[in-house]
């Protein structure tokens, strides 16, 4: 179990992150592709698409190189493949990554081997701990070309669920304060106050010590939040966002999106657009609209067909909010 301890001061510092962070993203992703079983179903055609691409590309062995360095089920990978400055994008997280001490390096490298129980490192495990640079640039080098191939085409739906993820934790904090926020992270995370615990491969109390702590919602996590290793770094939390409903299959997206956008030219479609821009349930839809709720629902489907909208369970309410693109459309403004 995974235990955070919280003081007042961590409270007030509690936050939640502005965007996906890519590094995480390509990391778990990662992760997500090295799976034997059948995925969740809200990954099935993304790893069925991003695998094929990772063979055409000749990066299938990149992939396990960086996989013996991150293993998907260890209790421990290093800290140093997911910096703070992240955050900041790519590129900029890549070189925090190639900037790396080398007595990091060796003993993060050395950790992880311990940790898989494997009696020797592998050759490229070697190389990272021998403290040469050229391993730790190719291992960014990786991250980067893993990251263009199997995340950045699928960036825009990535943006749109950690967004409208953020749309129910902020509601969640509106509601209910801090308290209200961080019982929002259940059934991933579970908010005993003062501390929040979680499912995790070992034991860990991680004392927060007036630092805060900050809450980076992510695509490609699945099922346990994740915790930087080293207590003395800046305290993360890396949770799963709540996937919406499945898009439609890829055959049939292009045509039902232009029906689903025509069907978008009316009053009542553009003012239910308005409403989802501070997000809704259904039936605040249908009263602050005055239409039924089943009018409502079909408005909020329509738009979630033309990606417009993303619909999110919370226990036993949906909440509806916009995507990047259906705030850019309600504002005429870009969605990156």
């Amino acid at each position: 179990m995974l235990h955070i301890h919280f003081t007042e001061a961590d409270l007030a510092r509690t936050r939640v992150a502005t965007a996906p962070d890519p590094m995480w993203e390509t990391l778990m992703a990662t992760h997500r592709l090295a799976g034997r079983g059948r995925p969740a179903p809200c990954f099935l055609a993304w790893r069925e698409r991003a695998r094929a691409a990772l063979t055409a590309c000749g990066l299938v062995r990149a992939t396990r190189l960086l996989l013996s360095v991150a293993p998907p089920l260890a209790s421990y990978f290093p800290d140093f493949l997911t910096p703070p400055e992240g955050a900041a994008g790519l590129e900029a997280g890549l070189e925090a990554l190639c900037a790396t001490p080398r007595d990091r390096v060796r003993t993060e490298v050395m950790l992880t081997v311990r940790t898989a129980g494997a009696h020797r490192p592998t050759a490229f495990q070697r190389e990272l701990a021998a403290g040469d640079r050229e391993p730790l640039t190719e291992t960014a080098d990786i991250m980067r070309a893993l990251y263009h191939e199997t995340i950045e085409p699928d960036w825009t739906r990535v943006d749109a669920g950690v967004d409208a993820d953020r749309a129910l934790r902020a509601r969640a904090l509106r509601d209910g304060g801090v308290d209200g926020l961080l019982d929002s992270l259940r059934p991933a995370a579970v908010w005993d106050p003062p501390v929040l615990r979680s499912r995790y491969p070992v034991e860990y109390d991680l004392h927060l010590g007036g630092r805060g702590l900050l809450l980076i919602p992510s695509f490609f996590c699945w099922r346990n939040p994740i915790a930087l290793a080293d207590p003395a770094l800046p305290p993360v939390l890396v949770y799963p966002i709540r996937h919406g409903e499945p898009r439609l299959p890829e055959g049939t997206r292009g045509a039902s999106r232009v029906g689903a956008l025509t069907r978008l030219l009316g009053p009542t479609r553009a003012r239910v657009l308005a409403v989802l821009e501070h997000t809704a349930t259904t039936g605040e839809i249908a009263r602050r609209l005055a239409v039924s709720p089943a009018t409502a629902s079909e408005h909020v489907r329509a738009l979630r067909e033309a990606e417009l909208a993303e619909s999110l369970r919370d226990g036993g309410t949906v909440l509806h909010t916009l995507t990047p693109l259906g705030t850019a459309l309600l504002h005429g403004g870009s969605c990156g």
